[in-house]
């Protein structure tokens, strides 16, 4: 299967790991700074003849790649996998898909008319100790759930941003829920049973005065089914990464993923659970390098069967939207100083251009 990148900067190793570890042929790295291509060919010791090129239409006609991932600043998600879908490809798509609400709706829209498989990439879905939660939501082991609780407390400091002067940014990029902790608020969403009532936030940008967004968002989230949902994600601890944990709590189950990036099956208690359980916990456990964790390669793997096979992939557009609107639904309430009701349309980051601009923080 032909395989093409747009976009070379930070998040595009964790790609071309799994593009070669699932054994595509990659015919071409596009980014607007030509000399971040060939970085990558170098670091990945890939055939020093791949194709790069500055614009990704000319490699997509040129090249014909079968999946393209698109990995460019969060803001251009859109329009590029609207395009690409025009140019008749299947895509990946890296988090957060968009960051408007309508760009998501007509990338679900386009790719069902033109039967293109686009998989929001939510790799922390397929972490062994996610899908063992996942599983026993499915089976009923926690009975009626009561509530879960989503944290991301992380660091992230002027460097980080000066690296790349779209981060932190509306237009481009959004702030610590949708950058930083969005794959957490997916989880908890998608857990929790996915259907929202009602959300109350609250965002404030404490530290990092030198951006336009957040660095610190918090969420109640009102489910349908009667479950709620506590939403904490932060780029201000002191002096590094701490944790990224997820919990969920019924009346006959306890279970928590912790870890720098749920990795670890902490918690895993349950009224009819006959196995070992220390054993149980360690099997699915992990230990990535970084929080970005091994699900990439288990997201190319899944969007290559959901192409040969004609499936949807196991994180759909439809998955990425949810997210999206679930962290917008966030900013709005912040904004409005009251409780939103979902569903939500027409939203995107630059409805809150100068939120934060002469008001108390």
């Amino acid at each position: 299967m032909k395989y093409a990148l747009i976009g070379c900067g930070r998040i595009a190793r964790n790609h071309i790991t799994a593009a070669v570890a699932n054994h595509l042929e990659i015919v071409g790295l596009c980014d607007v700074v030509a000399e971040r291509p060939h970085q990558l060919i170098r670091e990945f010791n890939l055939d020093p003849k791949t194709p790069t090129y500055t614009d990704y239409v000319t490699m997509i006609k040129k090249e014909k790649p079968d999946l393209v991932a698109i990995c460019t600043e969060s803001g251009k998600h859109g329009p590029i996998g609207l395009a690409c879908l025009d140019l008749g490809v299947h895509l990946i798509i890296e988090k957060p898909i968009t960051l408007s609400l309508s760009e998501a709706d007509q990338l679900i829209q386009k790719s069902k008319a033109k039967n293109l498989k686009v998989a929001a990439c939510h790799q922390n879905r397929f972490n062994k100790s996610i899908q063992a939660i996942k599983a026993a939501v499915d089976d009923g082991k926690f009975g009626k759930l009561s509530h879960g609780t989503a944290h991301v407390r992380w660091n992230r400091g002027k460097d980080y941003y000066t690296q790349a002067p779209w981060r932190g940014t509306w237009e481009q990029d959004g702030g610590a829920l949708m950058n930083q902790c969005i794959h957490n608020i997916d989880l908890l969403r998608w857990l929790m049973g996915g259907e929202i009532a009602e959300v109350y936030g609250v965002t404030k940008r404490q530290f990092h005065d030198y951006l336009e967004v957040e660095d610190l968002g918090t969420a109640l989230v009102r489910f349908k089914n009667g479950a709620v949902g506590v939403i904490e994600g932060t780029t201000n601890v002191y002096p590094n990464n701490l944790e990224e944990t997820l919990y969920l709590f019924g009346e006959k189950g306890t279970a928590k993923a912790g870890g720098k990036s749920v990795n670890l099956l902490e918690e895993f208690k349950f009224a009819d659970f006959g196995e070992d359980l220390d054993a149980f916990k360690a099997d699915h456990s992990e230990m990535p390098p970084n929080v970005y964790g091994f699900g990439h390669t288990r997201v190319y793997d899944d969007m290559i069967h959901a192409i040969t096979d004609d499936r949807d992939p196991y994180v759909t557009a439809k998955d990425g939207r949810d997210a999206l609107e679930l962290v917008l639904a966030i900013y709005l309430s912040s904004a409005l100083s009251q409780p939103v009701r979902l569903p939500l349309t027409n939203l995107s980051t630059q409805n809150f251009l100068g939120v934060f601009t002469g008001r108390a923080e």
